[in-house]
């Protein structure tokens, strides 16, 4: 499935910042590349931690 979303979602970044107007624009582009997956290890980690703490498993 991941597989098929890359092929899908095929964007060229390097290409965007080349053709970046300025500097902002450059930023603009890293950030929205990164947060997703800086997003997903958030939510990973926080999902990993609350199973981890859970106090209705302890015997």
């Amino acid at each position: 499935m991941l597989h098929i979303m890359l092929i899908l979602q095929q964007i060229n970044i390097e290409d965007k910042i080349e053709n970046a107007p300025d500097s902002n624009y450059q930023i603009g582009i890293v950030i929205g590349t990164y947060a997703p997956f800086v997003l997903l290890v958030i939510l990973a980690y926080w999902a990993y931690n609350s199973a981890k703490n859970r106090k209705d498993l302890d015997d």
